[in-house]
């Protein structure tokens, strides 16, 4: 098993503020990719929304999440030993999982995959935001 990622708040508080943190890192990136796509400044006030903004702020978030890749006989010994509720996506019969369980929450989210690791990685990622922290940040 290994991680990959940098962030797994044990806290709802600290996810919230690393949500919040990502506001303007959120802002920078979105008018750089507008400047970058050529968008005059009408332009950028007609198509760059809060709702822009806040998409771009999402995926920093998700993107940055703390996640363990491992095989699936590693993952079943996982949720033998852990009492959280686990929602998985994918395939029952493949050779691989990742999964991420915040500290905080009774839910972890996994996704299983065969060979293409950064795709699940990817899709897990966008799951756990999704499912466990969209209601909390």
């Amino acid at each position: 098993m290994e991680t990959e990622g940098q962030f797994s708040p044990p806290t709802v508080a600290a996810a919230r503020d690393r949500y919040e943190s990502l506001g303007s890192t959120a802002q920078v990136v979105v008018k750089e990719v507008a400047k970058a796509m050529g968008l005059d400044a009408e332009e950028y006030r007609e198509r760059v929304t809060g709702e822009v903004v806040e998409t771009a702020r999402d995926v920093l978030f998700a993107e940055s999440l703390s996640v363990t890749v491992g095989s699936r006989a590693a993952f079943d010994e996982w949720c033998a030993d852990t009492d959280y509720e686990v929602e998985v996506i994918g395939a029952d019969n493949v050779e691989n999982v990742v999964w991420h369980a915040p500290e905080f929450a009774e839910t972890a989210v996994a996704a299983t995959y065969e060979s293409e690791r950064d795709a699940a990685i990817g899709t897990l990622r966008r799951q756990a935001f999704g499912r466990i922290y969209r209601e909390v940040v």
